[in-house]
């Protein structure tokens, strides 16, 4: 029988959600760190509905599967699902670029859900299973887009991603993860205008770290 996993979300997790606004959609948590009028929030917002109108199946699955969707900056990827919280985190810069469409917002939604389904099962994302695991959700969003209107490149795009996975499976390792992480605070410091000697003393120590796990 599927259960959920054990929570235990930090105390400062749990203070960023209090202080984030926030709506209730169909029973989901849906909330954001955002400054008003809270863009990403909104373009979250619509997303769902794009998906409860077209696609009914997917959209009760990210509905019953997630307990959240927090808009939020997260140095380490685009998107992610976060255990702990039950949260499809998605950061406020990848919502908002220029080229980001609805169905790109939604089919993320939908692939995040797809972690939270696939860890009831008790499916862990652990490295050597990775590239099942991202295989499988990747195939959930091509089934979501199929039923959105005008989503033929995205679609396209996606095929391609997960044709990419089965000749680089390193981009999946945890050394890859750790880099991406690595580079993402960095930037992250940078977008927050953190002052020159904060981004210097971040990097100096992600070398000392990177320094002595190779030793």
């Amino acid at each position: 029988m599927a259960k959920k996993p054990d929570r235990n979300p930090s105390y400062a997790d749990l203070i960023w959600l209090w202080l984030s606004t926030n709506r209730d959609v169909d029973g989901l948590w849906v909330g954001s760190m955002e400054d008003k009028p809270y863009p990403g929030l909104r373009r979250v917002e619509d997303a769902l509905q794009l998906i409860k109108h077209h696609d009914p199946l997917n959209y009760l699955r990210v509905i019953r599967n997630l307990d959240r969707i927090w808009v939020h900056l997260i140095p380490s990827a685009e998107a992610h699902y976060e255990r702990e919280l039950n949260a499809c985190i998605l950061d406020e810069r990848y919502l908002l670029k220029e080229e980001m469409t609805l169905d790109g917002i939604a089919s993320t939604i939908v692939h995040e859900a797809t972690h939270a389904r696939l860890e009831r099962w008790g499916i862990i994302y652990e490295e050597e299973s990775r590239y099942r695991i991202e295989a499988i959700c990747l195939r959930r969003e091509l089934n979501c887009l199929a039923k959105l209107p005008d989503s033929g490149p995205l679609q396209e795009q996606i095929a391609r991603t997960l044709e990419w996975f089965t000749t680089d499976r390193d981009y999946l390792s945890d050394t890859s993860f750790r880099d991406r992480e690595d580079q993402g605070q960095v930037e992250t410091l940078r977008y927050l205008k953190a002052p020159d000697w904060i981004v210097r003393f971040a990097m100096w120590l992600i070398r000392r770290r990177r320094a002595r796990a190779s030793g």
